[in-house]
């Protein structure tokens, strides 16, 4: 059966008006990790939205590297790439060291610590105070005995042996 005479006149079996869309099935995304159902707009459509397309297409020029890579040509390109990369590497000279005009700042030992050191007079104050003897740390907390008189404390205590406690 051809065309009708008439063009602009409606077919007998058709209905008049725009032909209604079938919709499809709700269908799993293919990208793998997602898989989510969604309704596609279009029937061939295989990823839920635009991100899932764009990792889709990631993963599918990342495979084709990886295919073209396991051919000869591909071997032989590699082969080149790294080649000249180690004869770019042993080209390179080491970089000068930056001339700086002005001239070099020298911090002196002198008084860089200054400000964190105490004056002589307070420390003269501390020192005597913490200095002991090592037989009067000793016997500190024990009682004298009876009979022994304070003479022999005083002759345990005249030792020089000092102990600094800051």
């Amino acid at each position: 059966m051809g065309p009708p005479e008439s063009a602009t006149r409606a077919r007998k079996n058709q209905a008049a008006g725009r032909r209604k869309r079938r919709r499809c099935r709700a269908r799993p995304c293919l990208l793998k990790g997602c898989e989510q159902r969604f309704d596609p707009r279009q029937p061939r459509q295989r990823y839920c939205g635009e991100s899932c397309r764009t990792e889709a297409r990631k993963w599918s020029r990342w495979k084709a590297q990886q295919k073209y890579r396991t051919t000869e040509g591909g071997k032989q390109k590699r082969n080149g790439q790294s080649r000249r990369y180690r004869e770019r590497v042993k080209s390179r000279k080491p970089p000068k060291p930056e001339v700086v005009n002005d001239t070099a700042r020298v911090i002196t030992n002198e008084h860089f610590f200054r400000a964190y050191v105490r004056p002589a007079g307070m420390l003269r104050a501390i020192y005597a105070a913490a200095a002991k003897s090592f037989a009067a740390l000793l016997f500190a907390g024990l009682p004298t005995r009876p009979g022994t008189g304070a003479g022999a404390r005083a002759a345990l205590e005249t030792e020089t042996h000092l102990i600094r406690t800051y």
